[in-house]
């Protein structure tokens, strides 16, 4: 499957690639968000991680499928979250469907 995305920019003799991305949950942007949280990628993977929340509620459902979708589009078929419930770190491996 080819990638919605592209993940990388050529100017000249420069190649800028997408590594980090800064996510916040909001419906307007430039509103007060409600959520943010980091993205790192690396080759076909990605790192969640960062995760804070208004209310420190653990993220819903609909919030891992919007950042599955995300690295879908983006080509990544790996990805892993760190969550933090009840004061405990876990760490969640999900492979994207392709």
């Amino acid at each position: 499957m080819q990638p919605d995305i592209t993940r990388y920019i050529e100017l000249n003799n420069w190649i800028f690639e997408i590594k980090s991305i800064r996510a916040i949950r909001v419906d307007t942007y430039g509103e007060p968000y409600s959520a943010t949280a980091n993205l790192c990628i690396n080759s076909d993977s990605a790192y969640l991680d960062g995760v804070m929340t208004r209310d420190q509620k653990d993220l819903k459902e609909e919030d891992y499928l919007t950042f599955m979708a995300l690295c879908e589009k983006l080509g990544i078929t790996k990805v892993k979250f760190d969550n933090f419930s009840d004061q405990h770190v876990f760490e969640e491996k999900l492979t994207v469907a392709q």
